[in-house]
């Protein structure tokens, strides 16, 4: 597959796999101990500038969020050697075994992530609705339930039965064989 990025194709594949899967590589580093939001921010952008130089070596586009994940390691680990060059931290290698279980551990994030999405596009449009408002930065479960004509403890209740439906439609997604039927939100 040609992945050039100065072709046309190759920039909307590569901006289509880093919008698709940048919230993996966010996670992939929180998971690897960096907490403050900006220090995210900066390794993240560091690793598309990368990703975008480097991206007419992937051969499989469907491989970029582990692919994206390595480089992360990579900018982890030299951003941990810059900051606390002079503090106590773990031993390095220590840290590279907990960086290579988190890369391993995003494969599967991103399958229960892609599963959530299918299990949340079997629910009915009001009630994917609701799920999706409810995670908007900024909402209010007291402004939903006004605009719902609802009370707050019955929007509380009715997302919690939703969520553990959603819940229970990832779990067992995830538990079942591939020769196995889909699994469904229905109660």
């Amino acid at each position: 597959m040609s992945n050039a990025p100065d072709s046309p194709a190759g920039h909307e594949s590569f901006v289509r796999a880093l919008a698709r899967h940048e919230r993996v590589i966010r996670a992939y580093i929180r998971g690897a101990g960096i907490s403050r939001p900006e220090d995210v921010d900066e390794i993240v952008q560091e690793v598309s500038l990368i990703a975008w130089q480097k991206f007419s070596q992937l051969e499989n586009v469907e491989e970029f969020p582990r692919w994206a994940c390595v480089i992360a390691r990579y900018r982890v680990l030299e951003f941990r050697r810059n900051r606390f060059r002079d503090r106590l931290v773990l031993n390095e290698k220590v840290f590279e075994l907990l960086l290579e279980e988190a890369l391993n551990e995003t494969d599967c994030q991103d399958a229960r992530l892609r599963q959530l999405e299918r299990c949340l596009d079997q629910l009915p449009p009001a009630s994917q609705k609701l799920v999706k408002a409810s995670y908007e930065p900024g909402a209010s479960i007291d402004e939903l339930a006004r605009s719902a004509g609802k009370k707050a403890n019955a929007l509380y209740q009715q997302l919690w039965r939703l969520r553990r439906l959603l819940r229970k439609c990832v779990e067992d997604a995830m538990g079942n064989d591939a020769n196995q039927s889909e699994p469904s939100v229905s109660p």
